[in-house]
């Protein structure tokens, strides 16, 4: 089973950029399909992005969708999390996830998490 590390939060500008990485330990990391999810205060933890183990295939939330970009390098072991045009309701805090079987969209797909990271966007 991987474990997850992720990297890159801090406070930006909207309208600025951010690349989050997770940085997954174990040599099966590209057997695993691998998400993106968020939580903001208050809130439930929701679904921004995932794509499958080879890369192919991936999917966003409309939310997201054409701002952020999910991509992975097996080699590296790390998926990433390329959002741009950031808006103040993009603050929260950003976990990976991975999944041994499909690149879900929903959180109880996943079950391995990492420790999150945290992004804040201001106006």
């Amino acid at each position: 089973q991987v474990q997850l590390v992720e990297s890159g939060g801090r406070l930006v500008q909207a309208g600025g950029s951010l690349r989050l990485s997770c940085a997954a330990s174990g040599r099966t990391f590209s057997r695993y399909a691998m998400g993106w999810f968020r939580q903001a205060p208050g809130k439930e933890r929701e679904f921004v992005a995932a794509i499958n183990w080879s890369g192919a295939r991936t999917a966003y939330s409309d939310s997201v969708k054409g701002r952020f970009t999910i991509s992975r390098d097996n080699a590296k072991n790390t998926v990433y999390l390329q959002m741009n045009s950031l808006k103040p309701e993009d603050t929260a805090v950003y976990y990976c996830a991975a999944s041994s079987s499909y690149y879900y969209t929903t959180t109880d797909g996943y079950n391995v998490w990492g420790q999150g990271t945290q992004v804040t966007v201001s106006s």
